[in-house]
């Protein structure tokens, strides 16, 4: 039986037909094979093969990313969408193509009309269009920052299309010229057993118009470099590495082609008193013997620059981890947060006045304290903790 997740798509794992603990290359195994069985040119009066085909390449897209199957394998589809920033999955920007099939010349253009608008980004279409490139930006914040979210403005150096010329790349009063080799394609096609081999047009280098009369402000490239300014959204309980897409954002695309998307990469600092494991914050604090001995009521800081109270019960040993709920990181595009941490060092004074060396010793005394203690029993230790 099929199984549909809550999103309405169904399960990576099941689609491609491999268990979760499945290796990279068993699953492009898995891909290929599927792949094959559904390709269109095999299936050209079933369009139900077409869909098996667009919904294993969006099995494999994800499962072959380790960053992307790590999100899917915690949170799900819905995980992935939040993660891109776009909603949905975009086969568009698959690339692995090459890399399942072999080189097969500009393979991606015979996916052009399979996925529909334009193959993968950095290919032409009709009229020579072209995708713009892809950008990464490289943005560190604090903890604090990441936990709590904030909105951040970038300045991102990009290409964008000419305002002389509206991106056309030819000079004000003209126009280019449709390719005579290519009629316009860009591309030159022939066929290779069933599948579409296409090369690029020699005479117009796969733009599919040639320009005569280039534009001065940008000699004919149709684009100019400029500084653009963005505000980001960082959302509240970002981890360290995310990758933040920002559709569109990227350099402009040629002749009408789409424009590439940005990449924000998180590189969250260090802080002076929090470590964060997953949603969980952890933090170390001192207290005395007198504290862990007769037990105590402290207050210890929060990430969000509060302070809450702990109860510390008589007899805490050193080490000790005590919880305090709700006091971690947020859950992202989720409800809930984490837990704090507090992991109770036990201080011992480096220095003693007579007064309270004599208690010490007093108590030393009413102890029975030996000097021939025995060992602690490690192994029953681990065995009660597993």
């Amino acid at each position: 039986m099929e199984r549909t997740m809550a999103s309405g798509k169904r399960d990576y794992y099941e689609v491609l037909g491999v268990g979760k603990t499945t290796g990279k290359e068993d699953i492009k195994k898995a891909y290929r094979k599927l792949a094959m069985q559904y390709h269109p040119d095999r299936n050209r009066d079933n369009p139900e093969a077409l869909e098996k085909f667009k919904e294993a390449t969006e099995a494999y897209e994800v499962l072959s990313n380790d960053e992307k199957r790590s999100t899917y394998d915690r949170y799900g589809h819905e995980g992935l969408s939040a993660a891109g920033g776009a909603g949905s999955y975009d086969p568009r920007n698959f690339s692995g193509f090459e890399d399942i099939f072999g080189n097969f010349g500009p393979f991606s253009d015979f996916f052009d009309g399979i996925f529909g608008g334009g193959g993968r980004r950095g290919t032409r279409g009709a009229s020579g269009a072209k995708h713009g490139q892809d950008l990464r930006y490289d943005l560190e914040i604090t903890l604090e920052e990441a936990a709590l979210g904030v909105q951040k403005r970038v300045e991102i150096p990009r290409r964008e299309s000419c305002d002389a010329c509206q991106g056309t790349g030819a000079a004000s009063g003209t126009q280019s010229e449709t390719c005579p080799d290519c009629g316009g394609s860009g591309q030159v096609r022939r066929s290779q057993g069933f599948f579409s081999i296409s090369t690029t047009c020699n005479r117009c280098h796969g733009e599919g118009r040639i320009v005569k009369n280039p534009c001065q402000a940008c000699r004919g490239s149709g684009q100019i470099k400029k500084v653009r300014t963005i505000q980001v959204r960082i959302p509240a309980g970002v981890s360290d590495d995310a990758h933040l897409k920002m559709t569109g954002e990227g350099e402009a695309g040629a002749r009408g082609g789409y424009n590439g998307d940005l990449y924000i990469v998180i590189h969250v600092q260090p802080h002076r008193w929090f470590e964060r494991h997953e949603d969980d914050l952890i933090c170390e604090v001192p207290i005395s013997i007198a504290q862990a001995a007769l037990g105590a009521e402290i207050l210890v800081p929060t990430l969000d620059e509060k302070r809450v109270k702990l109860k510390i019960p008589a007899g805490t040993q050193n080490d000790t981890i005590l919880r305090v709920r709700g006091q971690g990181v947020p859950q992202v595009n989720r409800s809930g947060r984490g837990d704090l941490l507090v992991k109770i060092i036990v201080r011992i004074p480096e220095s003693l006045s007579g007064k309270q060396k004599q208690i010490l010793k007093d108590f030393a005394a009413a102890s029975n304290d030996t000097d021939a203690p025995q060992p602690s029993d490690l192994f029953a230790k681990r065995k009660a903790r597993y």
